[in-house]
């Protein structure tokens, strides 16, 4: 048994990980669009899939999954293993990222579609299923001769639908188990619960986006964010949040909720308008609203109380291009203050891009990042450049950047060092391999230097290389 790294290994995306079990038989976890500085990088897939009998899906986030359709092309037939939630929501990432990326010929993406959905397993949380991987790879026809593997989806709290995997190889004469992380959720975040540990990992897969690096606690991060926002509107200025469509939109607008509920009747919070441009977000928001039971105890009291956490009077959704040009226009011709929520949350593409070229010259303009910015994507720059008064290039123009620019890293869905850290120190039998992806160098390294001084010599700490 080893692991090879198909991406993920130099940076935060593109997360393709082939578990080797034997000379004829391999799994994928996630295969996923690489951004940012790799976004370069060939789409096709450029690994021997011969043996590759299965695809389990942790989340449903582009850059775990945006080569699925290429993984196609290249011959992939076998099952797609995946969560419920992930199950309903992948078709619907996949097609958007097929019209943003690939094609809007509507004959492909069908038969694209089509395609994903008769390979899509859903799975239960919680529950062990075996998986035969020998010659038919029929889970009602298990020969003695054959290699068995059992998987177990875990909640990672990151996104709605979102697991860590459990691998268990049955080999003679000892069972071995693999966990993949994933992408871990932080603590204390809006709507899902926090992440708990497996039992036992013989080698671990884990993610290391802040793993040098710890956030604010949600009461402060919350304070910061109505303080930021109550400062920016009142020159009547537009507050810009780009953020991902599926898990960031939703957990803002569960505390924008909250901000306004908390506030006075005659507050400025009860006339602000908070706008959704994008139909993607919108329509996940719907999804997480379907799939309530997976909300953490805290959501589900607000449900009791008579409440609407993604669904309160001052949200109003844009549909359309046309809907999305025309509210530029007006934001930009008026002084009326506004907070905008649109993705990507990278600023490499989508709707954002547009009210960015837009507004970061004007000076009453809030951009507020609450999540990871990639190195080479359009936000790391802006965050870099724009508090020196600098400027960035969108569509090959040169745009100045007197828009004040705030980060609020609290807001992560990722866990952070101490989460990383609580994730590992949790599990009971602890492993003898620890394999470090998803992570700028530093992250990586910090990481590592943390789980060897906590674990000792009797864990291997290895930072994964393609």
């Amino acid at each position: 048994m080893h692991i090879k790294h198909h991406g993920a290994v130099n940076g935060v995306t593109g997360s393709c990980h082939q578990l080797i079990i034997d000379d004829n038989n391999s799994i994928l976890i996630d295969c996923g669009l690489f951004q940012g500085e790799d976004s370069h990088a060939d789409l096709n897939i450029d690994f021997d899939i011969s043996t590759v009998k299965a695809l389990i899906v942790t989340h449903c986030h582009i850059d775990h999954v945006g080569r699925i359709p290429y993984l196609f092309l290249a011959g992939f037939k076998g099952p797609i293993y995946t969560s419920i939630a992930t199950a309903k929501l992948l078709p619907m990432v996949i097609e958007d990222a097929l019209k943003l990326g690939v094609t809007r010929d509507e004959a492909i993406i069908r038969t694209c579609l089509k395609r994903l959905k008769q390979q899509i397993v859903p799975l239960d949380f919680k529950q062990w299923h075996s998986i035969p991987v020998g010659a038919g790879f029929s889970p009602e026809k298990v020969t003695s001769n054959e290699t068995l593997f059992k998987i177990r989806l875990q909640r990672a709290g990151h996104i709605l639908g979102s697991a860590y995997v459990e691998i268990e190889l049955s080999k003679k004469p000892n069972n071995h188990r693999v966990v993949f992380s994933g992408d871990l959720g932080a603590p204390y975040t809006p709507l899902l619960p926090t992440p708990k540990p497996p039992y036992r990992a013989d080698t671990l897969v884990i993610e290391s986006t802040y793993g040098d690096k710890n956030h604010d606690g949600r009461k402060k991060r919350v304070k910061v964010l109505k303080n930021i926002i109550e400062r920016a509107v009142a020159d009547n200025g537009v507050v810009l949040i780009p953020a991902f469509s599926i898990g960031r939109t939703q957990e803002l607008l569960y505390e924008l909720e909250q901000i306004i509920h908390s506030a006075g009747k005659s507050s400025m919070w009860h006339m602000l308008q908070v706008i959704v441009d994008s139909p993607m977000a919108a329509n996940f928001t719907a999804e997480y609203q379907h799939f309530k039971t997976l909300w953490d105890n805290e959501a589900k009291r607000r449900i009791k109380q008579g409440r609407h956490p993604l669904d309160f009077s001052q949200l109003h959704t844009i549909d359309t291009h046309q809907e999305h040009m025309a509210l530029i226009n007006f934001l930009s011709s008026r002084q009326q203050p506004a907070i905008i929520i649109a993705a990507s949350g990278m600023c490499t593409g989508g709707r954002i891009v547009n009210y960015l070229e837009q507004f970061l010259p004007d000076k009453t303009t809030d951009i507020i990042f609450v999540g990871y910015q990639g190195k080479g994507t359009l936000g790391r720059d802006i965050q870099t450049y724009g508090p020196r008064g600098g400027y960035v290039y969108i569509n090959n123009e040169k745009v100045h950047i007197n828009a004040a620019v705030h980060t609020i890293s609290g807001y992560s869905a990722h866990a952070d060092q101490k989460g990383l850290i609580r994730f590992v120190t949790g599990i009971k039998k602890k492993p003898k391999l620890i394999k470090i992806v998803h992570g700028d160098d530093e992250a990586k390294a910090t990481l590592a230097k943390k789980y060897q001084a906590l674990l000792g010599d009797k864990t291997k700490i290895e930072i994964a290389s393609g």
